[in-house]
Parts: C-alpha cells; structure tokens; sequence
C-alpha cells in the first residue's frame, strides 16, 4: 500500500517490501544528495524537526534531505528554549507541530515517546531515536551502506559490537537483518549484551544469532563490523560506565586477517571504539555510511509525503 501518509516508529512498521522500496529510491536520489541534480520534489512540503536529545547527522541529514527536495525545515533544536522548559507536555508540542508541518521528525531520550507522538499527531511521525528503543531511519541507511557494498542484503554476515544493551541502532538493525536472512553475531561486554526481549522476538523469527566474546574470532569470516559507541549518556551508574568504556576497541592489526570486502561500520559519533589508523583503510565505510543518511531519508519523506516517491 506504500508509505504515503504512514508512522515510522519502528523497523516493524516497515515489511520487507517497503525496506527495498526505500533502498531502491535512495540510490536514484544519490546525485541528487550529491548537488549533482536538482530536485523540486517537496516543494511546497514543510517538515518539523522536534529533537529533545543532541544530534548532529540526524538532524542535519534530515534537513539536507528535505531542502535538496525543495522542502523547508522548521525546528526544536534545544528544549530549553522551547515551550518544554515551560512544563509543556510532549504530547501538546506534538498536536501543535502537527498543525504547522506535513510530518514531524522526533528524536527523544524516553523510549516509547515517538509512538506517544504518533498517536497524538495527526501528521505523519518518523522516529529519530528514542531513548533505547528504536532508531529506523539508521537501520535504513546501515543497509543501503551494506547493499551498495555488496549488491545485496541477503545472506550477510555481521558482527555487532559494543554498546548492545543501550544501543538503539542495533535493535533496528538486528530485526532488519533477520528480515534478510543475516548471520548475526553479537560480541559486547557482559553487562552490555543485547536485551533480552529484543533476542526473544529475533528467536521467534528464526534469526541465526551467535554470541562470540572474541573480536578477532568474531569478524575472521564476517562481512561487516557495526561498532557502537559505549555511551555515557545512558549510564546512571558512571562508575560503571568507566569500568566498560575502555572495552571493545577495534584493534587496526585484527584488520590483516580479513576478507577483502569486508567493511567497518559505525552510526557515529564515535570516541576512541575506532582508531583514526582504521580510517585510510579500504574497510572503513562510516562516512560514506553518513553521507547515504542524505539520499535513504529524502526516499522516505518522499514516499510518506507524495505519491511518487522516487527521483
């Protein structure tokens, strides 16, 4: 039925079908993102950013993306300067926004708030992040990374490392990978390992999951390494936090022993989990992973906003 006018919440707001839609949208609107071509698309369109929570490439890839369509852009970039720091309820803020725009854009620290917004909103919502729930629009733009690499998503396999518990992102893209029939392997610090309600729901879809704590083991015969930061933010014990940060750093030697297509992933930003040495490598894929952020979110607004949605 396509996304014309639909909530993305979640990754399972979205079938398979949609997913690849999507994709393949994105890679025509490449030169588009690029300021190669130009594109009206979205002009007359107004998109409101609501952003609770910092953020750099969401944000401003979400801006690119709408004004390279001929969109515009009206933002909450600081609560504290917003109607919020007043006592304003979020969902308030929403039914207000969903009066000005023709879709908001939510990022919050509370999990559960952009389906909140969704329900309030009579526009449609997409989920920016929230809290550690869910992150789709990174997950969309983490496989449009892998299928540009290496032609297809089916029947990868990937490491996911690091930030597990509290890592939105890989909660996203665990499920998609699934959905494309991944080899999933999960190596973090043990009190960081991947909820366990998220690895029930990966069970009951048939996910083949492998945990290995060893890095080097771990990506020897994998396709991609999805790092994530360790992140303070969500720690309200930062003793605890200091005990696990130093964990799970990628090594450049563990690098020799790969195959030759395999890539380095990593939603950003990043602290010191990536060494700078790894970036002149032919495996690093996270800028070029940033910059598809650009066209994999110009094909979903385009396709929620319009019924053509394609370049």
């Amino acid at each position: 039925m396509g996304l014309r006018g639909r909530d993305v919440v979640s990754m399972r707001d979205l079938s398979k079908n949609d997913i690849e839609s999507v994709l393949r949208a994105a890679r025509k609107f490449i030169p588009v993102a690029e300021g190669k071509v130009r594109s009206n698309l979205l002009d007359g369109h107004l998109l409101a950013l609501a952003f609770f929570e910092p953020s750099t490439r969401t944000r401003l890839s979400f801006e690119t993306a709408m004004q390279r369509l001929g969109g515009r852009v009206v933002t909450i970039a600081d609560p504290a300067v917003s109607s919020v720091s007043k006592g304003e309820t979020l969902s308030d803020t929403v039914r207000m926004l969903s009066g000005y725009a023709d879709a908001i854009v939510i990022r919050h620290p509370n999990e559960g708030a952009a389906r909140l917004a969704a329900q309030v909103s009579d526009k449609p919502v997409i989920n920016a992040g929230d809290g550690a729930g869910q992150h789709p629009t990174q997950t969309l733009l983490d496989l449009a990374t892998m299928q540009e690499r290496f032609g297809t998503l089916t029947g990868l396999r990937v490491v996911l490392m690091g930030d597990l518990r509290f890592g939105r992102t890989v909660h996203s893209l665990a499920y998609a990978l699934t959905l494309f029939g991944a080899t999933i392997v999960l190596t973090s610090p043990p009190s960081l390992k991947m909820p366990e309600h998220v690895r029930r729901e990966l069970d009951s879809m048939g996910a083949h999951v492998i945990e290995e704590e060893n890095l080097g083991r771990a990506i020897r015969t994998a396709d991609v390494l999805y790092v994530t930061r360790i992140q303070k933010e969500r720690f309200g014990d930062l003793a605890e936090y200091a005990r696990v940060s130093s964990d799970y750093r990628l090594d450049p030697k563990l690098l020799e022993g790969v195959k030759d297509t395999f890539i380095v992933m990593h939603p950003l930003p990043r602290v010191a989990e990536i060494p700078k040495e790894v970036d002149s490598t032919p495996h690093a894929a996270y800028f070029r992973q940033a910059f598809l952020a650009v066209p994999v979110r110009m094909a979903l607004l385009s396709q929620i906003l319009t019924a053509r949605g394609g370049a």
